[in-house]
């Protein structure tokens, strides 16, 4: 074999590995931590690599977002069809404080509430609360069957249908813009604006399952520190419970 030719002898025993880190030894758990509208504060824990250097972890903790379900927050199972979106606004030591992000309704809960024989009214609407929240909610609604029917469906006409959407419009509008984030949210959890659409919507056609089935920030305002963590209380601080007159009507056979 010629001289030089051998470039393996050079490079070592082939085969060495490198030494195996786990990559969990690196990183950090944080408590995510709800604001005192729910009952259950600590949410649930999170993963962060340590701060190292430059890298700093509150900076990758920052905007995260986490989903919960209203059973859980509110240690109620009959809530549970709702979910909340929470945001990482800030880190307090090995808490994350988090802000409202989204909501919404699972879908096998608007799945049960679709069936024949009646109109389905939909409307959304964007508005501005008092704290500078920019949001989009959706509304939802159903035709119900008046006391004494005989006829099998309960259609609603168009220029009532149109008639109803304005109505969700205007209470839609009015609810989100006359308070805060904060407050909106627990209008949310009794499901307050559904049954004001049902009542307000009466005289025009008989309602029921009125919900407000989504709401998304579209624009966050500046974060202001002092209100986010008055609206987190103390740290050891457990949640008030929000007393809800809404109850969960009977699942019918038929329309």
């Amino acid at each position: 074999m010629a001289i030089g030719k051998n470039k393996r002898l050079s490079k070592g025993k082939k085969g060495l590995k490198k030494k195996i880190v786990d990559p969990f030894s690196r990183k950090e758990w944080y408590d995510l931590r709800a604001p005192t509208v729910f009952e259950t504060r600590v949410v649930g824990k999170t993963l962060v690599n340590r701060s190292q250097g430059t890298k700093n972890a509150v900076d990758y903790l920052k905007n995260r977002v986490v989903e919960a379900s209203l059973g859980d927050l509110n240690n109620n199972e009959e809530q549970a069809y709702r979910k909340f979106k929470l945001r990482v606004d800030d880190v307090v030591g090995k808490n994350c404080l988090t802000s409202f992000h989204s909501m919404s309704i699972t879908t096998d809960k608007l799945r049960s509430l679709v069936k024949k024989w009646q109109s389905l009214i939909e409307a959304h609407v964007d508005v501005k609360t008092t704290d500078g929240y920019l949001i989009r909610m959706f509304a939802i609604g159903f035709t119900k069957r008046s006391a004494n029917q005989v006829k099998k469906t309960t259609y609603a006409q168009t220029a009532q249908i149109r008639t109803i959407r304005k109505k969700m419009f205007e209470i839609m509008t009015r609810e989100a813009t006359s308070g805060t984030m904060k407050e909106l949210v627990q209008k949310f959890i009794p499901e307050s604006i559904g049954n004001e659409i049902t009542k307000a919507c009466q005289n025009i056609y008989p309602l029921q399952n009125v919900y407000v089935s989504k709401c998304k920030v579209i624009k966050f305002p500046r974060v202001d520190t002092q209100k986010l963590y008055e609206s987190h209380g103390s740290l050891e601080d457990t949640g008030s419970k929000i007393k809800s007159e809404f109850k969960e009507p009977a699942v019918q056979a038929e329309v």
